[in-house]
């Protein structure tokens, strides 16, 4: 029997990233958003587009693999997989398309989201249907409209539980704006702000304000894949994808994890337990972070839930600048993140962590090894460790 950590673990690299620009309305399709993205990753990769036969994205993506296929000039595709849970999907996209690579389902694979959700219309809340189905018709009644709504009730929860404060919020915010600010890709790109502006901004869902929430993005990313062996022969410095796992944690629900015994424990604790078990490396050997952010209080949820502080403390973490570039004890979204440099549902977050192991980064972690990346917390999970090939 094949021992499948050891057969996985550091058996393929990213090779190549892409993306496009992002703002809050592009002219092009999602179909040229996606497709520009993957040119520019296989660009950067040195690889043909008639040298990918393995497509990853998301269930979401409104992109067909026939039309990614045809349209960049692909030879035969012989594998193909989407991951469903919206925020939840990026590190599962990776992953799946590296164990298929691993196995020899393909040899090069594509993976990649593409988005245009900048205008107002284009987001799902803003129909209205007659009857809801599936379990937002248990929520939505009594006022839970937007993902939003159902992660105040979450970021309510911790402080009464655990005495979080709105400052350990503004923590969040403002390390990733001011990473956001040096990143001339970011859509808040020199678009300070301060704690007062924070203090001072309007309510979306109390206890969560208008900077607690991610931004409304078009654009796309996408990353190459390959064997280890072939990765030293591209032009970029290979970025090994040393662990990754997937999660639903029992009873779970989706965002407002009603069911579970602890709705504070969310999917990042199982997934974590899953992680970790297949590194050869742990929650102290990370150098930088890139924590899904869809909303500020899934942050300190995720630093509990991988390990980075004991249960209750994900707040008080975000003290004294531990998030920030550079002296910070864990620079996290050093990009700007879905809060400040664009919101491709996570995947911008796996370009950023391939740029730090490469040194490459705009806010650059001296010396950075070992990265975290995850997905959405509150919904089915992966996470992914990049760190440098040797």
């Amino acid at each position: 029997m094949v021992d499948s950590p050891a057969f996985v673990k550091d058996a393929t690299c990213i090779v190549g990233i892409g993306q496009t620009e992002f703002a809050k309305a592009l002219e092009p399709s999602e179909k040229q958003l996606a497709l520009t993205a993957i040119k520019a990753a296989l660009d950067d990769a040195g690889i043909n587009p008639s040298e990918v036969n393995g497509l990853s994205s998301y269930t979401m993506e409104n992109v067909e693999e026939f039309d990614i296929a045809r349209n960049l000039g692909l030879g035969d595709v012989t594998w193909f997989s989407q991951v469903g849970y919206g925020g939840g999907a990026g590190c599962g996209v990776v992953g799946n398309a590296a164990m298929a690579v691993a196995t020899g389902q393909c040899d090069v694979a594509v993976a990649w989201r593409s988005r245009k959700r900048g205008a107002r219309t284009s987001r799902p809340w803003a129909g209205v249907g007659q009857r809801v189905s599936g379990h937002p018709q248990w929520s939505r009644p009594f006022g839970l409209l937007r993902p939003v709504d159902e992660v105040a009730m979450l970021a309510r929860r911790a402080m009464h539980e655990y005495g979080w404060t709105r400052d350990h919020l503004a923590n969040v915010a403002l390390a990733f704006r001011a990473h956001a600010n040096r990143n001339p890709s970011a859509q808040m790109y020199g678009k300070e702000m301060t704690r007062q502006d924070y203090t001072d901004a309007r309510w979306i869902s109390e206890p969560l304000c208008l900077f607690d929430n991610c931004l409304e993005t078009d654009g796309a990313s996408a990353v190459v894949i390959v064997r280890s062996d072939r990765a030293r022969h591209c032009p970029q410095p290979p970025v090994s994808i040393h662990a990754f796992a997937q999660s639903i944690n029992r009873q779970h629900q989706v965002m407002t994890n009603y069911f579970g015994d602890d709705p504070l424990e969310g999917p990042a604790w199982a997934c974590a337990r899953r992680l970790w078990s297949l590194a050869d490396v742990g929650p102290g050997d990370v150098d930088v972070a890139q924590i899904y952010d869809a909303f500020s209080p899934l942050v300190p949820l995720s630093l509990q839930g991988y390990g980075f502080c004991a249960k209750g403390e994900g707040g008080p973490f975000t003290d004294d600048g531990a998030l920030e570039w550079p002296n910070g004890r864990l620079p996290t979204n050093t990009s700007g993140g879905g809060m400040s440099e664009a919101y491709v549902h996570g995947f911008n977050l796996i370009t950023e962590g391939a740029r730090q192991i490469r040194g490459q980064a705009i806010n650059q972690v001296e010396g950075a090894e070992v990265c975290l990346v995850t997905s959405g917390e509150g919904v089915p999970t992966g996470a992914l460790l990049l760190t440098a090939a040797r």
